[in-house]
């Protein structure tokens, strides 16, 4: 295995000869498949070709593989030629290693500025290994433009909203995922895992080389080791844990104790948790008194990572923004705030009632068995009865510091999957082999059944298991993916379709005695939600609205008007009690001419009408 200085930046030039151009008989795209080295690193890393990031057929969009980085571009470019009225293509930041991180605004340029509309942010695969969501997030953005025009929902959603779209929120972390064996969860910035003070020494290996570092199992005799071989499945296949001394096999992850510590692959390529690092209640990986919280994988400090700081700089340069969801998997639920207490004992009462016809919503349409708060909810989901803080995480900051809708959805679950396929009466891991065995479609990709080979260090083993990429942690390529996407964009759609949304219902100008004309224009929030979430107010993300007049020659406020703006406050949404939907806004002018009003709402969108006075 050859070894370079931890920390070394790495150039790799590549050679583009050979690739087919678009344009060929075979209308191939030539999406560049350049070979994967992390910039920063203390090993060199073997290289996989997966045949799930093969799309169905070049150039034809589908929702069955996952995207390299590079077709994930390409569609994105595509898409900005394909659709210019439509489509904003940019590069929202840099990653550590120096990819730009692609994001592209979706609404209809001609009926006013992105800025101006009531907006949502759509991001995925800020977990390296988590890539079905990336195929989520160019799904929506997908049906967003393919049915503008044919669909009158989504044609209205681009005419009045905005929509921002990063599919990618962290390219180094899920290029190496999806170019090599490894499976790191976030960034590929050098970490000491094991605390040995080497960073990264003790990587994955794949030695049967089927691509995937699966597990190692040795026979040691009985009374030498913790696992044997399932009774239950009489093929062999499965191991069962019995307890130190109680079995003779060990299982051990698939590679090599590089490090000679006795560990296997403990210390892998990176170690931080770019879902840890957000601002809000964020907690140091260490601290001095063994009395205070902590968070693994948190980060030297908040946003330390470029990657989750170009998200919260984004967001926070366009408050116009009132719902996002940035996905992860593997649960599944529609996962929202708070992490660190229960809902009802931080949120606004007003604000939690939105998030609880989402959650409800959201049920009714994926058929995710679960969905609520991440301390809480997502904790007892089993049966359990105690809550279980996460610290840095995104909903908090997204609710308690943005005051938005937040969704950390998690997609793919494969017990969403597993049915009692062999009639026993029980479902689990038996099940998993009858489908890996007998569904056409899996053709046994499921499960690497165990194979001898030859360990550095231990000598004889076998190696074998689950696949840990496309099933552990993401659908496998084909219709379950498409399944598992298709059910994800039926939420994030109507979490668009909430979104708020000012519109004009009327105008009206009635002469008065004196020879004055008052001009009155009315306003209703259409959309689902309000205009401004109690928390957006008090963390003042958003202001209070306004409404104000424009007149031209010929016209002037009369005698004692208070002046062309007015405050405007806030809109309600569907739920709201207190808070009024609709309102009417007055001036009395002189004079005849035209008059502009405008009301403008942070998060509800800028609407102006022109009334004549005749």
């Amino acid at each position: 295995m050859k070894r370079w200085i931890p920390g070394l930046l790495v150039t790799i030039l590549v050679s583009q000869a050979g690739l087919v151009s678009a344009a060929s008989p075979a209308g191939q795209v030539p999406f560049l498949k350049r070979p994967f080295i992390p910039a920063q690193a203390a090993f060199e890393v073997d290289q996989f070709a997966y045949p799930e990031t093969k799309p169905k057929k070049a150039g034809t969009f589908d929702i069955q593989h996952y995207p390299l980085y590079d077709e994930v571009l390409y569609w994105l470019e595509t898409w900005a030629k394909q659709y210019p009225g439509l489509v904003e293509l940019y590069s929202a930041g840099k990653s550590l290693e120096g990819r730009d991180i692609w994001q592209i605004t979706i609404t209809n340029k001609k009926t006013g500025s992105a800025t101006d509309k009531p907006a949502m942010w759509v991001g995925a695969n800020r977990h390296s290994g988590e890539v079905t969501t990336r195929v989520a997030a160019l799904h929506f953005a997908n049906e967003l433009l393919s049915k503008y025009g044919k669909d009158p929902e989504i044609t209205h959603l681009l005419n009045t909203r905005t929509f921002y779209v990063r599919p990618v929120e962290n390219p180094d972390g899920s290029e190496l995922y999806l170019n090599t064996i490894q499976t790191n969860r976030s960034t590929n910035r050098p970490v000491d895992n094991d605390g040995d003070g080497v960073m990264d020494e003790d990587i994955l290996e794949d030695l049967d080389g089927d691509g995937y570092s699966r597990q190692i199992r040795k026979y040691v005799g009985m009374g030498n080791g913790d696992y044997t071989k399932d009774p239950a499945d009489p093929s062999g296949r499965l191991m069962k844990q019995v307890g130190q001394g109680k079995g003779d096999y060990l299982v051990l992850p698939e590679g090599i104790d590089n490090d000679g510590d006795g560990k296997y692959n403990e210390d892998g390529i990176g170690g931080l948790d770019l879902h840890r690092n957000y601002p809000e209640n964020w907690r140091p990986m260490s601290e001095n008194t063994g009395m205070g919280w902590t968070q693994g994988g948190a980060g030297e400090y908040p946003l330390s990572e470029p990657e989750m700081r170009s998200v919260v700089l984004f967001l926070l340069e366009n408050p116009h923004i009132s719902v996002v969801e940035t996905m992860d998997t593997t649960v599944p639920m529609h996962l929202r705030p708070p992490s660190t207490s229960k809902s009802e004992e931080s949120m606004f009462p007003e604000d939690l009632a939105y998030y609880q016809h989402l959650d409800k919503k959201g049920q009714e349409l994926t058929g995710y068995p679960w969905a609520g708060d991440v301390y809480y909810d997502y904790n007892t989901r089993r049966g359990g009865t105690e809550g279980n803080p996460l610290f840095g995480h995104s909903p908090d900051w997204g609710y308690f510091q943005y005051g938005t809708i937040w969704y950390g959805d998690e997609l793919w679950g494969k017990q969403e999957y597993v049915k009692d396929y062999n009639k026993d009466g029980n479902v689990d891991e038996l099940d998993q082999l009858w489908m890996n065995d007998h569904m056409p479609e899996l053709k046994g990709k499921l499960f690497q059944n165990w194979t001898p080979v030859e360990h550095p260090q231990l000598g004889r083993v076998e190696v074998g298991g689950w696949n840990p990429k496309f099933w552990n942690q993401n659908a496998p390529a084909g219709s379950m993916l498409k399944t598992a996407v298709e059910k994800q964009s039926a939420f994030n759609l109507e979490l668009a379709k909430s979104l708020p949304l000012l519109t004009i219902k009327g105008s009206e100008v009635k002469k008065n005695p004196d020879g004055t004309s008052t001009i009155s224009v009315t306003v209703s929030n259409e959309g689902f939600l309000p205009d401004a979430l109690k928390q957006a107010w008090l963390v003042k993300v958003v202001r209070k609205g306004t409404a104000s007049i424009k007149l031209e020659d010929g016209l002037t406020l009369a005698g004692e008007e208070a002046g062309q703006t007015q405050d405007a406050g806030f809109f309600g949404g569907a739920l709201d009690d207190g808070e009024e939907r609709t309102k009417t806004f007055s001036w009395t002018v002189e004079g005849k001419g035209k008059a502009q009003v405008t009301i403008r709402s942070t998060r509800g969108g800028t609407v102006s009408v022109t009334v004549p006075i005749p």
